[in-house]
C-alpha cells in the first residue's frame, strides 16, 4: 500500500517589494557622498516617509501589477511608514480592491542599535572596537548593542514564513518590506548558507521598489528579479 504524499502548504506566488525611496535613503546617500559621520533625518526609524520620487516609484509598481494577468490576492507589509505607504500606493494603483493589507512587525527593518543614523565612517570613528568586532564576527552574526544581527532577523522571518504557509496556502502574496529583510527571505526560502547570502549581499543591491518574484513549483520556488527603474 502506497503512503499518500504529504500536502505541501505554500503560497502560489510570492512577490517581495522593497519600499520606495525614503527621505532617509536620500539623507544617507548625501551623508556618504560628503563623507559625514551621521545621517541627518529627524523622524524615528518607523516614521520615515517616502520621498517624492519614492511615491512615484510605488505608483509605477502598482501600475505594473495593474497590467499583469497574475495579481496579488493578499498583501503584507512592514508597519513602518515607508513600507505601509508603498503598499497602499501599490494596492490603489493596481486596483486590488479585494486585497486586504496585513501589517506584521516580524518583517520590519533590521534594528541597528548604537549604529543607527551613522555612516560607515561614523561607525568607525565613534565605535572603533565595535567596528573591528563586526569585521571579525561578520555581519550575519554580529549584533550591535541595542540592535539585531542578520541571524536575529532570520528567526523572525522563519516564524512569519511558517505562519504565512499555514494560513495563506495557495494565495498570491505581495510583501512590501526592506532590503536586508528581502536578503534574509532569500536565505530562508532558498536554504542558503551564511557565506552564500553574504556573497550576494556584497555584490547585489536591491533597488527601491525592485520586485523579487517566487513562483511555486512543487515545494521549490523559482525566483526572478525585476528592477522597473533601470
Amino acid at each position: 500500500m502506497n503512503e499518500s504524499q504529504p500536502v505541501v502548504r505554500m503560497p502560489q506566488t510570492l512577490w517581495l517589494v522593497r519600499h520606495g525611496e525614503s527621505t532617509a535613503n536620500v539623507a544617507r546617500h548625501k551623508a556618504e557622498a560628503e563623507n559625514l559621520l551621521t545621517i541627518d533625518f529627524t523622524e524615528r526609524e518607523a516614521d520615515v516617509p517616502l520621498s517624492n520620487y519614492g511615491v512615484e516609484q510605488s505608483i509605477k509598481v502598482g501600475k505594473y501589477f495593474l497590467n499583469e494577468t497574475e495579481k496579488p490576492t493578499v498583501v503584507f507589509c512592514s508597519p513602518f511608514a515607508r513600507t505601509s505607504e508603498t503598499a497602499r500606493l501599490i494596492v490603489e494603483n493596481a486596483e486590488l480592491k479585494e486585497a486586504k493589507i496585513f501589517y506584521d512587525e516580524r518583517i520590519r527593518e533590521r534594528e541597528l542599535g548604537i549604529f543607527d543614523r551613522l555612516t560607515s565612517r561614523g561607525v568607525l570613528e565613534k565605535y572603533p572596537e565595535e567596528y573591528a568586532k563586526r569585521r571579525h564576527t561578520g555581519k550575519f552574526y554580529y549584533r550591535p548593542t541595542g540592535g539585531e544581527s542578520w541571524a536575529d532577523v532570520a528567526l523572525r522571518i522563519r516564524s512569519f514564513w511558517r505562519d504565512l504557509r499555514e494560513e495563506f496556502s495557495g494565495e498570491r502574496v505581495l510583501i512590501t518590506t526592506h532590503e536586508a529583510v528581502i536578503h534574509i527571505f532569500r536565505y530562508v526560502l532558498e536554504r542558503m548558507t551564511e557565506a552564500e547570502i553574504l556573497e550576494i549581499d556584497g555584490t547585489f543591491d536591491i533597488a527601491n521598489c525592485e520586485v523579487t518574484t517566487y513562483h511555486l513549483s512543487g515545494d521549490v520556488f523559482a525566483r526572478q528579479n525585476d528592477n522597473l527603474f533601470k
